[in-house]
């Protein structure tokens, strides 16, 4: 085996040593090497570390015998994914120990040579007993007595045990040594009866083994002592090796002789043949003192650190398969294939007998007829499992002439039983392994396949065609294929189903047949698999094999179908239902009995004849496979004395097991057993070793037992050796599978969990508390246990001492690999132990949990997970926000998932005052970046597009072809459709699922009409004229509401209901074309009629439910008591036209009516009960036409009145008209709804699939929320608005995120400039309209606006950050910044532009036809005027000229006189300047480009020019892009080619930064640390249509060494980018929002910018309209006007 690269998950070192001579070097290596070695191991390698030392205990009879240390030296050998062996040999060899079985023919030897020579033998024939079970037939050593004598005669019993095994020792070795000296036993065999424990295991493990198992993988350290005892050693090493025993020298070698031989012979010729790492060290004793204590130390402190080393570089060397982070950790379905295969191989490797049913599936599947699925049934244990996975190996061989995809899924066995996750795993299946066969054909080459062979399979951004379009190209190519990768985490169970029938259809051919196999379809969640079998194609054509297993066959009886499969008993029977059955029964009792002799023949044991006629008796009352393998466990206890009757087997699968369990607690003890077995069951996919070796060795209950024998017995803690050993004995029944890249334990049958689930987990109480004990130790916060029958001190002192514990669990180890181990059980035991807070918080509600989950291809169980429906939650809105940005986000997340914290920080950021929960997300992702030392944060996120939604539902199956036909949602947020097909759907709010209203009425199933709300009320007419009455606030209880409209004849007018108003105790409907109005008492069942004199069309009641308001048609409004039905009034509008809509205001006693077109006529009541009084009437102006609906709040006194052309908005304080807005050109509103806080409306148009938003104040669209179809109409509920599709869907926003979003502040036009003051304080923006938006960076909202008269074109701040410099319609506006005064206001400057000099006294004024002016900050007095025109210009550092370009030369303009005083020349080149720079800390020098590519340093002052170098032809400086730090060091020049050019001057190179895509804007930051760029980057998957691969990214890149600090996605186009010294990134929008990004970096400056800061106190939430920045107006006329 090539060790260097393996597929286990644990490096397993078993521990070789003389446990006399090693205790201190042991200790040593467990508590200071072992730990840091695991934790490397699992950080850098994914590996875990078990070190194995048999002699760990100071008990010697918990010590194992050679036999057991032989078993663990074999499982490490075959285990370990690395080194296996660390050997340690000391100066003694240590003492030999009784055989554990001698065979007979020896023992009988020994014996008569003993007897003849005089020698006792009589304790030997006691001690050994004969056993016949043994093969061959041996003499076995008798297990010692387990009693629990007192304390008192604890130590004379140890005594005289170790005495008594001396005297047999020396008896043996005595007998040997005469069989040797009479030639009866040969030397060879001699030295068996000798050897020590460390001599015998070495030789095991190193002896006759292959090269492979011991190159690298074995370290032996050898430490030769001199005088250890104090006497001085005069041989000399090669005079010890003279004198080196051989064979042939004496019968009984001494200690030092094997010793030596161990390390002078056997040792030294495997470093020659085999590569054996060996280290030899001597240590020379004090002859006066000898090998003290002091020496023993330093010698272990020595050994610690080499053991450390050499370990190091073996485990680094090892390669773990399948881990590279492509395959392993993103791709799921590829690693889940993986898994499922790696199962069928194992399975498959249980089938010990042949079956008959074995022929029956070969013939089914050869057979070339069309057939119906073969379903395999049986009861449990009978091999169902075993015989399918055998038949999948075989396929191949049985299929010669084809090729045939096998595809077996063992459903029964997998970690996710859900459907969504089953049909995902075999639709990947199926095109991965169509896909690799078609790019494997012999014709066909790898260099013209269109496929690129990195292609997630399951990538949620291809596009699909559709299956007729697939139908018509060849099945084997890679867009037929294609066609079915798209599977989106919120992909629906219909849609997977149509996809996993559309690949079953169409991949297969008769080259390539699909042989599917689904082994334990029963154990699938939802008894989901009878819809699948039912959908596929019956009878399949001959290129489909469908494959089935079930132990339920009940489970296939769906409601068209009145046989199962358990009734086929004939042809005619399988043909009504559909399948082919094939029952498995038991086994033949003979075949069972070859197989139990073969197993226990494997083992070295055997039955005698007297026994095996108790194990027919058994196998006649039960032949099951798995209870043949149990009754090999429990026959190969047997001896040939053994006293067994019949009721010494179990009789059945059930009991074998508990029986095996009983004989380990014997024999280990019942706490280890009980909690392993718990462990175990408990686990969600099993544990591996390690795991399961931490647990136990820290756990309480096995703790305390052991704690409590040390005190009489001087045993110690549960050690690895004894849960090794459990495992030993376990090892038949607890086989290894990959999980996640890990082996776990897993049992061979799930009865086996049933067992002991019923035997040691009785208590649903011990199920969490033992759930809780795995959370502390996944969660890496591993308390030692909580007992306190052990004192604290004493048990953490001895549990630091073991390796096993020191075991951290971060989600994402230091080598980028995913902890799943910590991902896929950490969950499951939170929600076990019903730690909902916990697993909320701690892991919902966790980056770090979501970093690991996406990383490990997890995402659509992290989807899954955030949507789950669980009442113990309490941050329901906080999960669906996450679940709906990572969903929206899933295709870019799966390619790039590092980019995980930079979207969620961009996405989360506008809410966070709406979520505070939020914030600690946020937060782990600012200290993330803290930790990683760099990063680009969201200091002020731009106003968003669109809000991710709550709630997502699309419907299944069902609705497939429905359309909805009414909605309504109830004021606690129930929301109810009814469909065209007469269904009605309930969702119950956010976290909840939609499901079907069903409901029968006398025996038949209720066809709804339609649905009504009313506060907490929902009417549900039916198509049989029932109306029925649901209060959605308490149980699901329907009231049958006496129909109104039933006439005496028992007939039923056939009017729609219209609506329905709920008070206390009754019920107010009335139809279409009715006048009157229905009161239905809830209370006494009663109906009566208020009658009116139009035809009703709305209604409304008083609070207390005594008068009701009713509007009519002809414009009328009738006032009625319902309390005894009469008329109060009439009252009617001018017009006559229809009322629609009435707001009664109570406390302002008015009473206001909407007619159809809008007008409102608004009335006074002067007590209820008297007619009302007409106010005013408004009429509305211009084109008028019916409206489509009102909505009005009564909190914020709006009305919103929407019709096609136009929404309407009403101040009901005055009823005043508010505002109007038109609907978009060409287009017509359908419905509009006001927002939570009546500063946005929301509105559906005609034809469009989107729910647009508009901000009241300022009349701009700034949201728009997709939706999947169509909208049908708008709800609104008391903290969600929801949209219903079309086609039943239903999405939900969140009321406030709307409400937050829509009143971000954002600019009426694109971002022209942003200026930031050096203070970090405050920061100014412009868009060219009147306004100069002043922020500020602690509230990152506007703070000041400076109103101009006119339109502003440029903006300048002073470097003292005092003055405030705009230059709008010809006029310079200077204001303090302090005070937000306009100090002056210049007229008849004529600029163009202006700048402000570094020391903040001057400004210029720059005109491209006129004087340039120079003139005083303070009073606007002019200095000079510049007669020409200088392009570019910029102002010297030292203040003293103005330097520009004009028709490609540089002139410098003196700003005390105007005059050109400086050119700048050159005699070597007479080429046009292209571009220059001032130099801030260089003032006299100006930096020069010329358009050859020559660069120049010009010293203005003394006019003198310096050539320093040439830029090649092929990179040339572009004006448009070029930019210079003030120091002078890094020089932008060009963003050519998908790349940013740049000249390093101060190491006098040139750089390049290559960009993803197209370049948009870059910036070079002042100090020169980075350099900003947005770009467009290039997608590289062409079919994707992902917006996040194509949306703008903002990347910082530092210039020291080109490292990339961050980058953050844009959602919308920028048209603006600055970087200023502060680490702020500024990017303005063309949208008039701006975004503000923070730059840390720790190598430039490790502090974090002041913007970033956590707010420990909170901002106070305030509404945005309630924080109205100040308003700072203008002078009213220029009062300085230059000539």
């Amino acid at each position: 085996m090539d060790w260097t690269t393996c597929s286990s998950s644990c490096i397993k070192l078993y521990l070789c040593s003389n446990p006399e001579d090693s205790v201190l070097e042991r200790r040593a290596l467990r508590e200071n090497v072992f730990p840091k070695l695991r934790e490397h191991c699992r950080h850098t390698q994914g590996l875990d570390l078990r070190v194995i030392d048999p002699f760990e205990s100071s008990d010697p009879s918990r010590w194992p015998d050679e036999k057991t240390r032989q078993e663990l030296i074999k499982e490490c050998r075959e285990t370990s994914a690395g080194p296996f062996l660390l050997g340690l040999i000391g100066h003694q060899y240590g003492t030999a120990s009784l055989p554990s079985q001698v065979e007979v023919s020896e023992f009988h030897l020994l014996l008569q040579e003993g007897q003849q020579a005089g020698v006792s033998t009589q304790e030997l024939e006691r001690v050994y007993q004969r056993d016949e079970n043994s093969i061959p037939p041996s003499y076995c050593l008798r297990p010692a007595h387990t009693c629990c004598p007192q304390q008192a005669e604890l130590q004379e019993q140890e005594e005289t045990e170790t005495k008594a095994k001396e005297e047999l020792k020396k008896v043996i070795q005595t007998t040997v040594s005469l069989c040797v000296e009479n030639s009866l036993m040969t030397p060879e065999k001699a030295r068996s009866y000798y050897r020590s424990a460390l001599d015998s295991d070495l030789r095991f493990a190193l002896e006759n083994r292959p090269d492979g198992d011991i190159i690298r993988r074995c370290l032996v350290y050898i430490h030769r002592v001199i005088n250890a005892k104090g006497q001085r050693l005069t041989r000399s090493k090669n005079a010890l090796q003279l004198e080196a025993p051989t064979l042939e020298l004496g019968p009984a070698p001494s200690d030092q002789q094997l010793l030596s031989e161990l390390c002078d012979s056997f040792l030294p010729d495997l470093i020659s043949s085999s590569q054996l790492l060996v280290y030899t060290t001597a240590t020379e004793c004090d002859r006066r003192h000898g090998y003290t204590t002091a020496r023993r130390r330093g010698y272990a402190e020595c050994l610690c650190q080499q053991v450390n080393a050499d370990l190091l570089g073996l485990i680094d060397r090892v390669k773990v398969l399948e881990t590279s982070e492509d395959f392993l950790q993103r791709d799921v379905w590829a690693r889940e294939q993986a898994e499922q295969d790696e199962l069928c191989d194992i399975m498959s490797r249980s089938y010990d007998i042949t079956r008959q049913e074995e022929e029956k599936v070969r013939v089914y599947v050869k057979e070339s007829k069309p057939q119906r699925p073969l379903v395999v049934t049986g009861g449990p244990c009978t091999g169902k499992t075993v015989l399918l996975a055998h038949c999948a190996q075989n396929m191949k061989s049985w299929l010669p002439d084809s090729d045939p995809v096998v595809i077996t899924y063992f459903c029964n066995l997998s970690t996710s039983p859900s459907p969504k996750h089953l049909l995902s795993s075999l639709c990947y299946q199926i095109a991965a392994k169509y896909k690799s066969r078609t790019s494997l054909e012999p014709n066909s080459d790898p260099k013209d396949s269109k496929w690129d062979q990195n292609t997630d399979f399951m990538s949620p951004h291809q596009e699909s065609t559709t299956e007729e379009q697939a139908c018509d190209q060849d099945l084997r190519t890679p867009a037929c294929l294609d066609l079915y990768d798209t599977i989106t985490p919120d992909v629906c169970l219909s849609e997977l189903k149509g996809r996993f029938l559309s690949l079953v259809s169409l991949m297969p051919s008769t080259e390539q047949p699909l042989i599917l196999i689904l082994v334990g379809l029963d154990r699938v969640e939802n008894n989901f698999v009878l819809e699948i079998i039912k959908s596929l194609p019956m009878p399949a054509p001959p290129s489909i094999k469908l494959i089935f297993s079930f132990s339920r066959t009940q489970i296939l009886q769906g409601p068209s179908q009145q046989r199962s499969p358990s009734s086929c008993t004939s042809e005619h029977s399988e043909e009504e239902s559909g399948y082919e059955c094939l029952k498995l029964g038991p086994v033949d009792r003979k075949e069972c009995s070859k197989m139990l002799a073969s197993l226990l023949r494997s083992s070295g044991r055997r039955v005698t004849s007297g026994q095996q006629v108790l194990v027919n008796q058994a196998l006649t009352s039960c032949c099951l496979m798995l209870y043949t393998r149990l009754l090999k466990a429990h026959t190969a206890l047997w001896h040939s004395d053994s006293d067994v009757t019949e009721s010494s087997l179990p009789d059945s699968v059930h009991s074998s097991i508990s029986a095996l369990l009983d004989h380990l607690e014997e024999k280990h003890g019942l706490s280890i057993v009980a909690r392993a077995l718990s462990y175990l069951t408990l686990s969600r996919t099993g544990l591996t070793e390690a795991e399961l070796a931490d647990l136990l060795c820290s756990d309480d209950a096995v703790q305390s037992v052991y704690f409590q024998q040390q005190s009489s017995l001087s045993s110690g803690p549960a050690l690895q050796i004894d849960v090794e050993r459990l495992l030993l004995d376990l090892k038949e029944f607890l086989l290894r599978r990959t999980v996640g890249g890990s082996k776990v334990l897993f049992w061979v049958s799930r009865h086996f969990k049933l067992v002991a689930a019923r035997k040691y987990l009785w208590s649903p109480e011990l199920k969490r508390e033992l759930h809780s004990v795995m959370v502390d130790y996944f969660s890496g916060q591993w308390s030692y246990g909580n007992s306190n029958q052990v004192p604290f001190k004493q048990k953490t002192d001895t549990i630091k001492k073991g390796s096993s514990l020191d075991n951290s669990q971060p989600f994402i180890f230091t080598s980028g690999q995913v902890n799943l181990r910590k991902v896929l059980e950490l969950p499951h035991h939170l929600q076990e132990s019903n730690k909902w807070e916990e697993l909320e918080s701690g892991l919902l509600l966790s980056l770090g949990f979501h970093q690991a989950m996406i990383q490990a291809g997890l995402l659509r169980d992290l989807v899954a997970m955030l949507e789950s429906e669980q009442a113990s939650f309490c941050f329901l809105k906080e999960r669906a926000i996450l679940a709906s940005v990572l969903k929206l986000c899933a295709c870019f997340l799966q390619s790039s998932p590092l980019q995980l914290p930079t979207l969620m920080e961009s996405s989360l950021v506008p809410y966070l005052e709406e979520f505070p929960a939020l914030k600690r997300y946020v937060t782990e992702i600012r200290e993330g970046r803290k930790e990683r030392g760099c990063g680009l944060g969201v200091l002020l996120s731009p106003a968003p597009t669109s809000v991710p939604s709550v709630q997502g539902l699309k419907h299944d199956a069902e609705t497939e072809g429905v359309s909805v036909t009414g909605a309504a949602g109830a004021e606690c947020g129930v929301v109810v459709e009814v469909a065209d097909d007469g269904t009605a759907w309930v969702w119950k709010g956010s976290g909840c699922e939609v499901v079907k209203l069903s409901l029968r009425s006398e025996q038949e199933d209720v066809s709804f009409a339609g649905v009504k709300s009313s506060g907490q009320f929902v009417l549900l007419p039916t198509s049989c004229n029932k109306l029925f009455l649901w209060a959605v606030t308490g149980p699901q209880v329907f009231l049958q509401v006496k129909d109104p409209l039933t006439t005496e004849s028992g007939q039923r007018k056939t009017q729609k209901l219209k609506g329905f108003v709920a008070t206390q105790k009754k019920l107010l409907m009335w139809w279409e074309e009715e006048t009157f109005v229905s009161v239905f008492d809830v209370s006494s069942d009663t109906s009566t009629h208020l009658q009116c004199q139009g035809c009703v069309t709305c209604l409304v009641c008083s609070s207390d439910g005594v008068y009701v308001y009713c509007g009519q048609e002809e414009g009328k409004v009738s006032i009625f008591d319902t309390e005894h039905s009469h008329l109060l009034g009439t009252c009617s509008n001018s017009h006559n036209n229809t009322v629609v809509s009435i707001i009664l205001c109570e406390n302002k006693m008015e009473l206001a009516c909407v007619d159809r077109t809008g007008n409102v006529t608004l009335w006074g009541m002067v007590t209820k009960s008297e007619p009302p009084r007409l106010i005013k009437e408004i009429l509305t102006e211009g084109e008028s036409d019916n409206i489509l609906n009102t909505d009005y709040s009564d909190r914020h006194n709006t009305l919103l009145v929407c019709h096609s052309h136009q929404v309407t908005l009403w101040d009901t304080c005055d009823w005043e008209l508010w505002d109007q807005f038109l609907a978009p050109q060409g287009r017509a509103f359908t419905q509009a709804l006001l927002s939570q806080d009546s500063h946005l409306f929301l509105a559906l148009l005609e034809d469009c699939p989107l729910v647009l938003v508009w901000r009241v104040s300022t009349g701009d669209c700034v949201l728009s929320l997709e939706t999947n179809k169509q909208p049908h109409s708008l709800l609104r509920t008391a903290s969600d608005v929801l949209c219903v599709a079309e086609d039943c869907c239903l999405t939900a926003w969140d009321s406030a995120m709307i409400e937050a979003a829509g009143t971000l502040p954002k600019m009426s036009f694109a971002v022209k400039k942003v200026a930031a003051e050096g203070t970090r304080e405050c920061f100014y923006t412009t868009d060219g309209s009147e306004v100069v938006w002043r922020w500020k960076f602690k509230t990152k909202l506007p703070h000041a606006y400076f109103i101009h008269d006119g339109p502003v074109q440029k903006l300048c701040l002073s470097p003292d950050d005092t003055h405030l410099v705009t230059l709008s319609g010809g006029e310079i506006y200077i204001w303090q910044t302090e005070t937000g005064q306009n100090i002056l206001r210049i007229r008849g400057s004529r600029a163009t532009d202006i700048l402000i000099t570094p020391n903040s006294l001057l400004g210029v004024s720059i005109s491209d036809r006129y004087l340039s002016r120079v003139w005083k900050l303070s009073h606007g007095s002019i200095v000079c005027s510049i007669n020409l025109y200088l392009s570019e210009a910029q102002v010297s550092p030292e203040n003293t000229f103005l330097i520009g370009l004009r028709h490609g030369d540089l002139l410098a303009a003196s700003l005390w006189t105007g005059s050109i005083s400086k050119r700048f020349s050159c005699v070597m080149s007479s080429e046009h300047v292209v571009a220059f720079s001032t130099l801030s800390q260089h003032p006299d020098f100006v930096l020069v480009i010329v358009a050859s590519g020559a660069l120049y340093t010009w010293k203005v002052a003394e006019e003198t020019v310096c050539s320093h170098f040439q830029l090649p032809h092929t990179l040339q400086c572009q004006p448009q892009d070029f930019q210079m730090s003030f120091d002078g060091s890094y020089a932008l020049l060009s963003t050519e080619n998908e790349a940013l050019n740049l000249l390093d001057l101060s190491q006098v190179r040139l750089c390049s930064i290559k960009a993803e895509g197209p370049v948009i804007k870059a910036c070079l930051d002042e100090t020169g640390s980075y350099v900003a760029y947005i770009s467009c980057p290039r997608s590289l998957d062409e079919s994707c249509v992902c917006s996040l691969h194509v949306k703008p990214v903002l990347t910082v890149v530092r210039l020291a060494d080109g490292e990339r600090i961050g980058s953050v996605f844009l959602h919308k186009s920028p048209s603006f980018l600055a970087v200023c010294k502060q680490q702020f990134a500024f990017v303005g929008f063309e949208d008039g929002s701006v975004g503000v990004y923070s730059i840390f970096d720790v190598m430039i400056d490790g502090e974090e910018p002041f913007g970033c800061r956590e707010n420990v106190k909170g901002p106070v939430k305030q509404c945005p309209f309630d924080r109205a920045p100040f308003s700072w107006l203008p002078l009213d006329a220029p009062n300085i006007k230059w000539p």
